[in-house]
């Protein structure tokens, strides 16, 4: 009874048995795999896993002992239970995050075994997958093919004895690099089939335009220098800078602080996303219910566009935008829209008419949306506005002549305007004199409509950067604008952007020709305050990073069907299921050939292993005496066996499988691996010829 009390003991401490080199590399794989995660992590699941990542420490410095399993059962439980009591507000996907770190974290202080540690690095895999799908630029797709790779190396460090990270590290490597050439065919030759689940959304938006606009959210972007979006035009034309006018929201009701969009157009949005008849009036539904008779194919621009994540449903295209591409909805105010919220990058194509009208035909109730203007706001600008109708009954020479006013008096284009009181627009035209965008538009949508001319607020982004190497144009969260559309009879909505009269250099040569970068978007960045901006070099860096991952997104990340037929027919000609059945089957065995040959399973030519040769040519020659080593045979195995069956060669056999297996399984100095490289080759000779000696013996006392 004592004995097997003992023995279950034993085993229950080989069970339990990691090796320091395996404790160190989940160290390492700990800090690795949630550094990616750094944005989802709330602030006390940080804590608590920081807490577990210095417990884990302790343990392996033999400071504090292993925490009781009802310890971290109870964390678990309640950390379970306050994740759901936060879910709505921090949204579901974020909370799911936040528990799969926590049980990750969890399960890596209360480690045992090996079974153990097998289930924190599948844990690990899964979280890296799981980051992949939020963050898909090619720098965080290097980022965690690195963390994937170390946490690959625990489970090498696992199953190998060697206390050296180096063997880790390049076997880990190797593992991965064979495995590139079979992510890379399935990539190309598998179809593209539609998602089976869906990513639940984050519930907020992450940056970028709003549904509202006032005098300060615009400005506020232009401190944020994250991508907005990516547009490259067919045949590598190149626009100009100042009609590059990005459409992406219109507003129509004013209520003296601030612009929204009317309750048709979003009733009309919620529609497509919700796929039922909207509960509110809504305006025709989409461009397909307005005249596209008047679109002339001769001033088409063709162009793609790949959205950066926002959250947001609007996207982006210039006038007169329109999409053929599925999921993309045209809207009646001549927007592009997506059907689902932008969580990941987007790519989408776009047939641009320039010079094409826009809503001819304005209805009774669209005009009378459209002069609204907010009971006694702003007088004074009334005032003005009744002056220009007085000396300018046309309406495009009234028009003009309101644009000529910015430059007639003493205005100035800011990033940081004056405040307003709560008359805004008369503050700002007739006092500061001094504001951004949103002001001039603002101030000139008013006057529009308070001399009887419909007019709206556009925003969404002016200009783009040029990427000549690359040749597509990076849209930028500074570059965001506001301007103004105002309904003529027979011409429809016209485009006028008092910017352009006050600040000509922000439109004709972008946003870097008015603004210092180190004011703006640069502001809280150390870029900004080593005044690297204005470098050439670091510029030319930057544009190639750029380069590189615009190629990502475009061949990776939009690697869609039409590029999977198009690649295939080049490799194929004509796509068949056989072609396509051969090419799998072929390119499959060349790579599972290729990682049999580097496992030393088949072999094409004699190993240049002088030891591994003479090792084999004794066992050819003893398999010719009907004693074959079998595969999964070891040296030592194999020893015992020729032993038994040829007691005349024992003696030297052995001596011949020691010194091999000293060479090859021992750490050994240079003169001690001469000196027996030397005994190998001899015993090796001396044994070829007594085993030849022995047969030719054999063969004539059997004749």
């Amino acid at each position: 009874m004592n004995s097997d009390s003992r023995s279950s003991k034993a085993k229950r401490t080989v069970q339990i048995s990691i090796s320091r080199h395996t404790l160190m590399w989940l160290l390492i794989t700990n800090v690795a795999i949630l550094s990616p995660l750094y944005q989802q992590v709330t602030v006390w699941s940080l804590a608590i896993c920081t807490i577990c990542i210095i417990w884990r420490v302790g343990i392996y410095l033999g400071k504090v002992a292993r925490p009781p399993r009802w310890l971290v059962t109870a964390l678990a439980f309640f950390s379970a239970m306050t994740l759901a009591m936060v879910a709505n507000k921090i949204g579901v996907l974020t909370a799911l995050i936040n528990l799969l770190i926590l049980g990750y974290a969890l399960k890596y202080i209360e480690m045992r075994s090996r079974r153990d540690v097998q289930v924190v690095v599948l844990a690990g895999y899964f979280l890296i997958a799981l980051t992949f799908l939020q963050q898909q630029s090619v720098w965080s797709s290097l980022h965690l093919l690195l963390v994937t790779l170390i946490n690959t190396c625990v489970l090498i460090s696992l199953y190998h004895d060697e206390n050296n990270f180096k063997y880790a590290a390049t076997l880990g490597t190797k593992i991965l690099l064979q495995s590139v050439p079979l992510a890379i065919i399935l990539f190309i030759v598998l179809p593209r089939l539609p998602p089976l689940w869906m990513v639940p959304p984050q519930g907020t938006a992450k940056t970028g335009l709003s549904n509202t606009v006032s005098f300060s959210n615009i400005t506020e972007l232009t401190r944020s220098s994250e991508l907005a979006f990516r547009a490259t035009f067919v045949g590598g034309y190149q626009p100009i800078n100042a009609n590059l006018y990005w459409r992406a929201l219109v507003m129509e009701d004013y209520d003296g602080k601030q612009w929204q969009q009317n309750v048709s157009i979003t009733a009309a949005e919620n529609a497509f996303v919700d796929k039922t008849s909207p509960k509110e009036p809504t305006r025709a539904l989409s461009m397909s219910s307005v005249s596209m008779g008047d679109l002339d194919s001769d001033t088409a621009l063709s162009y793609s566009v790949i959205a950066e994540p926002s959250g947001q449903h609007w996207l982006f295209g210039l006038d007169r935008a329109t999409s053929q591409d599925k999921g993309v909805k045209m809207l009646a105010d001549f927007r592009l829209y997506a059907t689902t919220p932008i969580e990941q990058q987007k790519l989408y194509n776009v047939t641009s008419f320039t010079n094409a009208n826009l809503q001819v035909e304005l209805p009774l109730a669209q005009q009378q949306l459209n002069l609204r203007l907010p009971e006694g706001q702003n007088p004074r600008t009334r005032a003005l506005a009744q002056q220009f109708a007085k000396h300018y009954p046309n309406a495009e020479d009234r028009l003009t002549a309101m644009m000529r006013y910015f430059t007639e008096q003493p205005y100035f284009y800011t990033l940081r305007p004056p405040p307003v009181g709560k008359q805004q627009i008369d503050d700002f035209l007739l006092n500061n004199k001094a504001g951004f965008c949103v002001h001039y538009a603002s101030a000139f949508a008013f006057m529009a409509r308070a001399t009887g001319m419909p007019a709206r607020l556009v925003s969404g982004y002016q200009g783009g950067e040029y990427n000549q190497a690359a040749g597509y144009f990076s849209i930028y969260q500074y570059m965001a604008h506001a301007w103004v559309e105002v309904w003529l009879a027979d011409r429809g909505w016209v485009r006028f952007d008092p910017t352009a009269m006050i600040a000509p250099e922000r439109i004709e040569q972008g946003f870097d020709a008015f603004f210092d970068p180190q004011q703006s978007y640069l502001a809280d960045s150390p870029f900004g305050y080593l005044g690297l901006q204005s470098s050439e070099f670091i510029k030319q860096l930057r544009m190639q990073f750029a380069s590189i991952d615009y190629f990502w997104s475009v061949w990776v990340l939009g690697f869609n069907t039409n590029k999977q037929q198009r690649v295939l027919e080049e490799v194929l000609g004509e796509v068949t299921r056989t072609k396509l059945a051969i090419l799998l089957i072929v390119s499959l065995g060349i790579v599972g050939l290729s990682i049999a040959y580097s496992a030393g399973l088949i072999q094409f030519h004699r190993s240049n292993d002088k030891h591994l040769n003479a090792y084999y040519a004794v066992c050819k020659l003893l398999k010719k005496s009907n004693l074959a080593r079998e595969y999964n045979e070891g040296p030592q195995a194999y020893n015992q066996r020729v032993g038994l069956a040829l007691p005349a060669l024992a003696a030297d056999f052995n001596k011949f499988t020691d010194y091999y297996i000293a060479i090859q399984y021992q750490v050994l100095n240079k003169k001690a691996q001469k000196r027996l490289s030397r005994l190998l080759i001899k015993q090796s000779r001396r044994l070829k010829f007594i085993i030849i000696k022995q047969k030719l013996a054999l063969n004539k006392t059997n004749t």
